[in-house]
């Protein structure tokens, strides 16, 4: 069995590492340590998209990622990111980068941001995905007054992914009531595809 030490690495790292060795060496079992919370939602869900069946074990701060497959020798696929969307369909990406919209007055850029994401649906079958990173993670939050209408487009179908790096930062993982916990490879490679992306 494999077993790769990641303990010291932020994202995405791991899960870039982990996707470079199964290329280079394909293999049943894999055994993966890292030690914050964002990786091991990220290198699990990385796995499990390779075919793996993933158990954690561990506490914090070291988890330890037990993976293993019936398949010998399996290609590596791409990242889940890239999974989507289907060709013939739009790839609209927005990006969040805040909790409220506009700058000045707080209170009034939350009720701004939670009347944005109620209209988001009326962009139809164009809007894919949903990126938040740094305080746009607190969206997702059960504090946040946004979480609701997150909520209701994941409902929806649309992909939500909430960078795990910014939750760790602000200390809201075990906060996270909707979306994907994501890395910067999910982000990159979600913008690359996507045929328009708006920045809020």
């Amino acid at each position: 069995m494999s077993i790769l030490d990641f303990k010291g690495l932020n994202c995405p790292q791991p899960v870039i590492r982990t996707k470079t060795f199964l290329e280079e060496n394909p293999c049943r079992e894999l055994t993966v340590r890292v030690d914050n919370r964002a990786a091991v939602e990220n290198v699990t869900r990385f796995l499990q998209s390779q075919g793996f069946s993933v158990e954690c074990g561990g506490q914090n701060p070291l988890f330890t990622l037990s993976a293993s497959r019936k398949e010998e020798e399996v290609e590596v696929g791409p990242t889940p990111a890239l999974l989507q969307p289907g060709a013939e369909t739009a790839s609209t990406v927005v990006m969040i980068t805040h909790n409220t919209m506009g700058t000045g007055d707080l209170v009034l850029g939350e009720k701004l941001m939670v009347n944005f994401l109620k209209t988001l649906p009326e962009m139809g079958d164009a809007l894919w995905t949903v990126i938040m990173v740094n305080e746009g993670v607190k969206l997702a939050s059960d504090r946040s007054a946004a979480c609701e209408e997150l909520v209701a487009l994941e409902a929806k179908g649309v992909r939500l992914l909430v960078c795990g790096t910014c939750l760790e930062h602000f200390g809201l993982m075990s906060e996270k009531r909707v979306g994907e916990t994501t890395n910067m490879l999910d982000i990159v490679t979600t913008l690359q595809v996507a045929s328009k992306v708006i920045n809020i």
